[in-house]
């Protein structure tokens, strides 16, 4: 079995570690993070990810742009994005999904969810 390739961009970089031990110890993802967006589009570009888990609040380039950077470019329009964020604000919520990301998750996210969150995104996309 082939392992889907994971990009997370967040700001926490502890956050980060647990994230990239949480997906690798299933042995289903290879896990590439980033602790800010503006290498973003180089890293979908060489990395080629099959999801990306992005924070929407990070200093300098937060997740909103980052989705329009993704629209724009002709490969980030084929990657599933799934925010990751701190605020449960219906507005962020609707922008985001405006924004064309298949989920909104609230953090703290329990291993669970976040497996079944990407495993729905696979679903829809891959139909996986």
């Amino acid at each position: 079995m082939n392992k889907k390739k994971i990009l997370v961009v967040d700001d926490e970089i502890d956050f980060l570690k647990v994230m990239r031990l949480n997906l690798e110890e299933t042995g289903r993802f290879e896990v590439v993070t980033l602790e800010s967006a503006k290498e973003i589009i180089p890293s979908l570009h060489s990395f080629r990810p099959d999801l990306i888990l992005l924070d929407l609040l990070m200093p300098g380039t937060g997740g909103m742009e980052v989705c329009e950077m993704l629209n724009a470019d002709p490969i980030g329009q084929e990657v599933p994005v799934i925010v990751l964020s701190a605020l449960d604000k219906y507005t962020d919520k609707l922008k985001a999904f405006q924004r064309g990301v298949v989920d909104y998750l609230v953090k703290p996210i329990e291993k669970g969810e976040l497996i079944t969150s990407i495993d729905k995104a696979f679903q829809s996309k891959y139909g996986q």
